[in-house]
């Protein structure tokens, strides 16, 4: 490919997917509202920009054959907090991708869009929206405005509903994680596959315990090597009994299935910030 975007560059994830992308294409553009990221990699620039400006989404993704789009504000919050990034964010993307002629957006989506369902009922990829947040609601948007393109405009986008991608140091991490090679062969494969229309996949490592079902998705081509099992003696040695009361405990979303609406779900976790640094 000639041009390939990719939105929060900034990022923990962004971080690790740089290089890859760069190796895939001639021209890497990153973006995120940082003033940098630091050294790039051959092929790569940065373009500061603001998600919530169409301005700004039409610039970067002039000439995209691609955009991975990865920004947002990465948390829950007041709706008022997402709106911008989350929500807008998500329309200016569409919609720039739509006017310069893209072929596919690939979105990181997040199982917080369906983060209510019970953890004991093995879900597909097909069950209806759930969202246990404003932050799940605006991934339910972009996947529906996602769809919305493809039927109405015939861009392609795949939608990654990503369970947790960060080290396994919880009991919930044993079905949900997503190590960063499977996460870079998930992004690859959403992008090289040849047909995708729309589209939704789990991105969830080969986890013994993972909770959701791919089945619909296998023609993407993604087939993930890494298993949070190897880290299970030393977590649940570590881990109190869990309540199948708590919401938290018992549903997909996890902590956030937990808080209220507006508060922050990542306060209560222990993400590592393991960025890559070139």
């Amino acid at each position: 490919m000639k041009k390939l975007v990719l939105t929060g560059a900034a990022g923990r994830l962004g971080s690790y997917l740089r290089e890859p992308l760069s190796k895939m294409c001639d021209t890497l553009v990153s973006t995120d509202i940082a003033d940098d990221i630091g050294t790039l990699y051959p092929g790569e620039t940065y373009v500061k920009g603001d998600l919530a400006s169409l301005d700004d989404m039409m610039k970067v993704c002039e000439g995209a054959d691609m955009i991975v789009h990865f920004g947002a504000f990465v948390d829950e919050g007041p709706f008022e907090q997402l709106l911008g990034p989350n929500f807008i964010g998500a329309y200016n993307v569409w919609e720039a991708a739509h006017r310069h002629g893209a072929r596919r957006v690939v979105y990181a989506s997040s199982i917080h869009a369906v983060g209510m369902y019970p953890k004991n009922e093995f879900i597909g990829t097909d069950v209806p929206h759930r969202p246990d947040t404003f932050y799940g609601l605006a991934k339910c948007f972009a996947e529906d405005l996602g769809r919305m393109y493809w039927e109405k405009r015939g861009l392609e986008s795949v939608h990654m509903r990503i369970l947790s991608c960060a080290q396994v140091n919880n009991a919930r991490a044993l079905g949900s994680w997503l190590s960063y090679d499977d996460l870079i062969q998930l992004v690859t494969r959403c992008i090289e596959t040849p047909v995708t229309g729309f589209s939704v996949i789990y991105g969830v490592s080969n986890n013994d315990r993972a909770p959701v079902d791919n089945a619909s998705a296998s023609f993407l081509g993604y087939r993930p090597q890494d298993n949070a099992e190897d880290f299970a003696a030393e977590v649940l040695a570590q881990t109190d009994p869990l309540d199948p009361q708590d919401s938290g405990h018992m549903c997909h979303g996890g902590p956030f299935a937990a808080v209220d609406l507006g508060q922050s779900g990542l306060a209560n976790m222990t993400i590592v910030d393991d960025r890559k640094t070139t």
